[in-house]
């Protein structure tokens, strides 16, 4: 049986909304394709701008809350046993950073095209097209309702 270290690594940034449960599901099937492992980051950093954290009064419980809906959204999206094998980091930090330090040595890098943002509409796309043009590994962005 091969090593975790010598199989293709596969990172993708998860945040509960549709584009990146697409990009989960995506980074697992493309894993199961190359004998990779699944490394799904979630990224939590300014309240009610990004991911779940909602007002920051206590980092441990936001952390603690971020951890419970990565784990939910794994087994919403791939099912407990699927959901197993994917291993989670929760990360306190710049979404487009925390994914490019990630994806260091990555076979891949996946992303959905928008995440939960507050100001989605001015920052649509401001992680994926970031990480797109910095990554040193290839990008993937999946978009909601791509198979």
């Amino acid at each position: 049986m091969e090593s975790d270290v010598s199989r293709p690594k596969v990172v993708v940034g998860v945040d509960g909304s549709h584009s990146s449960k697409e990009a989960l599901r995506w980074a697992v099937r493309y894993a199961g394709l190359v004998n990779g492992t699944v490394d799904a980051v979630a990224v939590w950093e300014l309240p009610g701008l990004y991911g779940w954290s909602g007002p920051a009064v206590d980092m441990d419980v936001d952390e603690d809350e971020t951890r419970q809906k990565v784990s939910q959204e794994l087994t919403d999206v791939l099912g407990s046993d699927a959901a197993g094998s994917v291993r989670t980091h929760v990360v306190h930090g710049n979404a487009a950073d925390v994914l490019l330090r990630a994806a260091e040595g990555a076979e891949v890098l996946v992303v959905g095209s928008r995440g939960r943002g507050g100001f989605a509409r001015a920052l649509l796309g401001s992680v994926s097209q970031h990480v797109s043009q910095h990554a040193s590994c290839p990008v993937v962005i999946v978009r909601p309702g791509q198979q």
